[in-house]
């Protein structure tokens, strides 16, 4: 037992690390570390020294203004350590290399940082100050369509942000407090060019029985229409024209309505098929239609749809493309 305890603790012995020889070397007089005189002073002494006065003051956060906001970079997130030993032995070594020993000289501390984690820090302010930018749009009523304006955003360079901060924590007199510029932002859709985005606009006027088509924000044309009859009502909101059809083929829901027609499809031109020459399809089956019933329109007639005359609606068709907005009010 007493030779295997001593073969480990031998072995222990050879794992441990070699305790550091002291350092012993004197610095010459007139050197000084960020304005602190450490000459006289053996390397261990002055590393010592330089570690009780500068550890803390070099340990500092770094804060960062952007606009009327503040971030701090914690010293613990950027890795930031001040290696004091390694500043006594440059502040040796500057000392004795010197060409003219009675010049003074001033040693940088040696501060280390992770470049990679204050990377990443600046890369999560550029996403917490990002502003983005607001489109120009349109808001849209059954008689008018009314501009909204466009508005700017504002990003940082976080690859310059992340520069800035490597060298303030590099440079022992720098500042702790960075003021990064914003850069705009500018938005895709401008109210010049809104009216070109949003170039063709539908409205169902259900009360009058009229259908208006806005082209580039200006009222192009108004057509007399009919809408679903009580019980039926053509559904108010806003939607888009999802499909075009010419000749379309009619789907009969299976509705009580539908009669023995139910849940059948009726072919396009059929003369028992109620849309007539094009279809432009709204939602839920829903669409604009052309009737052969000239004498439906301007009432409440249909089964929800928008009915037309067939040469009006042979000539929206043809000026409205699919994605065009449709407000039915």
């Amino acid at each position: 037992m007493r030779r295997a305890i001593l073969i480990a603790a031998v072995a222990l012995l050879a794992a441990a690390p070699a305790a550091r020889a002291a350092d012993t070397r004197v610095i010459p007089a007139g050197v000084t570390v960020r304005g602190l005189d450490v000459s006289g002073k053996t390397v261990d002494d002055a590393a010592n020294f330089l570690n009780g006065y500068l550890t803390g003051f070099l340990s500092r956060d770094v804060v960062v203004q952007v606009g009327a906001k503040s971030y701090r970079l914690d010293a613990k997130a950027a890795q930031l350590r001040f290696d004091w030993l390694l500043t006594a032995k440059r502040a040796y070594r500057a000392g004795t290399t010197r060409p003219d020993q009675s010049t003074p000289v001033d040693v940088a501390p040696v501060i280390l940082h992770s470049t990679k984690a204050v990377r990443a820090w600046a890369v999560a302010v550029q996403r917490r100050a990002r502003r983005p930018a607001r489109n120009a749009a349109v808001r849209i009523t059954l008689r008018h369509i009314f501009r909204t304006h466009s508005r700017p955003g504002a990003t940082i360079d976080a690859k310059a942000l992340a520069t800035t901060l490597d060298n303030t924590l590099n440079d022992s007199r720098a500042p702790r407090h960075v003021r990064q510029p914003t850069k705009p932002v500018a938005p895709k859709v401008t109210a010049a060019s809104v009216a070109r985005v949003y170039s063709t606009i539908i409205t169902i006027d259900r009360s009058h029985f009229r259908l208006r088509l806005f082209k580039h924000l200006k009222i192009a044309k108004r057509y007399p229409i009919a809408v679903g009859m009580a019980g039926l009502d053509t559904p108010a909101g806003l939607y888009a024209i999802h499909d075009k059809q010419v000749n379309p083929a009619w789907h009969v829901p299976n509705s009580a309505w539908a009669g023995s027609l139910a849940g059948q499809t009726i072919p396009g031109g059929a003369p028992n098929n109620p849309l007539r020459a094009r279809w432009l399809g709204i939602a839920n089956g829903v669409g604009i239609h052309g009737t052969a019933e000239d004498w439906s329109i301007g009432s409440r007639a249909s089964h929800g749809c928008i009915r037309m005359h067939v040469s009006d609606v042979v000539d929206l068709f043809r000026r409205v493309p699919i994605g065009t907005p449709v407000l039915i009010k």
